[in-house]
């Protein structure tokens, strides 16, 4: 029962975190696209932020294993608090220098915060979740993960509403306080030695993860790295640009989309079966690698090569959203099942790291290459990426280790 209850507090504390940090976004970029800054200085917003992501996750790893998942969750949640409310003090006022210099300072604390709690959630589960049931583990990883991307899907919407209705200051508040409850309940709750290791592990040993893990992490890095080419400052830019689109109307999109991909990753375990209902392997990896690169293909030759009308995109990324999403979540199954009992979350943190190295890479060439070569050139980026995390998965093994 202890465990249960556990798990339901560490997905809420993922959900309320995401759905803000989805607002966020949003709020960030809608705002700031509308005070005239470019592509790429809207790329920059946001840079420093995947780049603390990468850090965090190196060494939050390590730190939870010395401190216990808890400390490092509810690390994450007050530097959220933190950021939200120290953008509330943004000044319109302010030079561009002054400003954007202020913003990355804040999304740093908040990819900071971001990446504490995304690690902590996720190790977590491998340690709610008998040793021997590996489709018990796919299955409440699949519902962790979906769920959360679904609640953050509903938070590009709630970000586009309240940017709307209530402006950028009042927004930001509003989202502090919800992330302030969810603090002192998971303060209050939370089993404090959830995720500690027996043995301690040096720091050393952080570059020290196993042959599996480190081709997982390099073909997340292009995984990410493709998806985020388009839809960080690709897609929402040439939503308002070309396409004339509302805040609210943006937002709705960038939310139905993440919130259909959280849904299909949450039913993953239905849909990628092996033989006897085995938990996915590499292969499965690759297929789907392939599947995803191939949805590219057909995106890119259906909108530039015969028709340009926007119907055709819309559906078009519904369909790479599919892929992505089996893609992800074999992923996300595939680490924790890798993962050493005692140095799972320094596993998992160094994943996590490839992740961010991934979002970082592919926010800073959706702002140049939307600049220089529009949304065509962000998609095209794509498809080399994806071309690459396949590659690396067929080096992935085709039967689980023991």
């Amino acid at each position: 029962m202890n465990k249960v209850r556990d798990y339901i507090i560490v997905t809420a504390a993922y959900w309320s975190f995401m759905l803000t940090d989805g607002a966020l976004r949003m709020l960030t970029l809608l705002y700031f696209h509308d005070q005239g800054y470019s592509p790429v200085k809207l790329a920059f917003l946001f840079l420093l932020y995947e780049f603390c992501g990468v850090i965090t996750n190196l060494f939050g790893g390590w730190l939870a294993q010395q401190k216990g998942l808890k400390t490092t969750l509810i690390y994450g949640l007050a530097l959220q608090v933190i950021s939200l409310t120290m953008l509330s003090f943004l000044d319109a006022s302010w030079s561009e220098i002054k400003a954007v210099s202020f913003v990355m300072l804040a999304q740093a604390l908040s990819g900071i915060a971001k990446d504490l709690t995304k690690m902590s959630s996720k190790t977590a589960v491998k340690f709610l979740v008998p040793k021997d049931q590996n489709s018990q583990l796919f299955k409440w990883v699949a519902i962790l993960t979906g769920s959360k991307n679904a609640i953050k899907g509903a938070g590009f919407f709630f970000g586009g509403l309240l940017l709307q209705v209530w402006g950028f200051k009042s927004s930001l508040l509003i989202m502090a306080a919800i992330i302030l409850v969810i603090f002192i309940t998971t303060l209050l709750i939370l089993n404090g030695d959830l995720g500690q290791a027996k043995s301690k592990n040096r720091l050393k040993e952080l570059f020290s993860q196993g042959r599996n893990i480190n081709l997982l992490a390099a073909s997340r890095v292009f995984l990410f790295g493709a998806r985020d080419i388009w839809f960080v400052v690709g897609i929402p830019i040439f939503m308002s640009e070309g396409l004339g689109w509302s805040f609210s109307k943006i937002g709705s999109f960038m939310a139905v989309w993440v919130i259909i991909y959280g849904f299909i990753q949450s039913i993953a375990p239905k849909l990628v079966k092996g033989k006897d209902n085995a938990v996915p392997d590499g292969k499965a990896a690759t297929t789907l690698a392939l599947l995803l690169t191939l949805s590219m293909i057909g995106l890119i030759s259906c909108y530039f090569g015969l028709n340009q009308k926007p119907e055709v995109l819309i559906v078009g990324l519904y369909i790479f959203g599919f892929f992505f999403a089996l893609n992800s979540s074999v992923h996300s199954f595939l680490i924790l099942d890798y993962a050493d009992n005692d140095k799972a979350a320094m596993n998992v943190g160094f994943y996590y790291m490839a992740n961010a190295i991934g979002r970082l890479v592919g926010t800073l060439l959706s702002g140049v290459l939307y600049q220089i070569y529009g949304l065509k050139g962000c998609l095209v980026g794509s498809l080399v990426f994806l071309i690459i995390c396949m590659l690396i998965n067929i080096k992935l093994p085709k039967k689980m280790p023991a």
